[in-house]
């Protein structure tokens, strides 16, 4: 396969395909060193929770170069579809960004997402002017119906936020990437490298996580790691898997045996 194996987002090509939280590191040196160590490109910034417009405190814009690395604000905290497109209005003020990811939890316990209130503030922030990337349950018939009002790319859940469980439904992943057209993106549940992998081996462009690498014992490492996992499992799918037998096949043929 060629190095050259670039995906298109809202009209902008990238090389990775791997998107990174920002959230739950230990200090910004932290957060930067495993963003590099990941490959990305990209980068989710909780509007609501990491300091991107207060000069007199610790800044992530000081660590992590806005002008080299795509800044994705992101609505984590949100649980209503007024606050979240506050938030994104807030950060189009603050940073000038107009690509970012809706995600509108329906509790806390579980943090799924409150479709209904999904498809309210979608509606409002594609009339606005934005370029929806937008969180959701691994549901297909919702995949499309968000596909079709303009969001720029489909992210289903893979398993609970920071559960780090792995992909739980892949058929119903599966069948959303098969009818999408934009980018499908596995969002949250990625617990470890093989998770990464598999998603990306459903035919996905692209795999976020956050807390699989934040909450490693090692992050920089585990960051590292999931870069070629993603890889991995883009070649895997490219390359076809053999398919899968009820019985043993040799290795070697039968026929001409003495």
């Amino acid at each position: 396969m060629s190095i050259k194996d670039t995906w298109t987002l809202a009209g902008k090509d990238y090389g990775s395909r791997l998107i990174v939280g920002t959230g739950k590191y230990k200090d910004f040196e932290e957060t930067a060193a495993a963003v590099e160590a990941s490959g990305a490109e990209i980068v989710t910034v909780a509007v609501r929770r990491v300091n991107v417009s207060d000069p007199n405190q610790p800044m992530l814009v000081d660590y992590l170069d806005p002008k080299k690395i795509t800044y994705l604000p992101n609505t984590a905290g949100c649980f209503d579809a007024d606050s979240a497109v506050r938030t994104l209005r807030l950060a189009r003020e603050a940073g000038g960004w107009d690509l970012v990811k809706l995600e509108v939890l329906g509790d806390q316990k579980t943090l799924y997402p409150n479709m209904p209130a999904t498809f309210e503030a979608a509606e409002s922030l594609i009339k606005d002017g934005f370029k929806v990337m937008v969180y959701c349950n691994d549901d297909p018939i919702a995949a499309k119906q968000l596909e079709d009002m303009g969001c720029v790319a489909i992210m289903p859940l893979g398993a609970p936020i920071g559960s780090g469980l792995g992909i739980q439904n892949p058929v119903h992943i599966r069948l959303i990437v098969e009818q999408t057209s934009v980018p499908v993106l596995v969002d949250a549940g990625v617990g470890t490298a093989s998770d990464a992998a598999a998603g990306m081996e459903l035919g996905c462009e692209g795999i976020l996580m956050n807390t699989a690498i934040a909450e490693a014992k090692d992050p920089i490492l585990m960051a590292s790691a999931m870069k070629h996992a993603v890889w991995a499992g883009r070649q895997a799918y490219l390359a076809g898997r053999m398919p899968k037998k009820l019985y043993a096949d040799p290795s070697s043929p039968l026929s001409g045996l003495i």
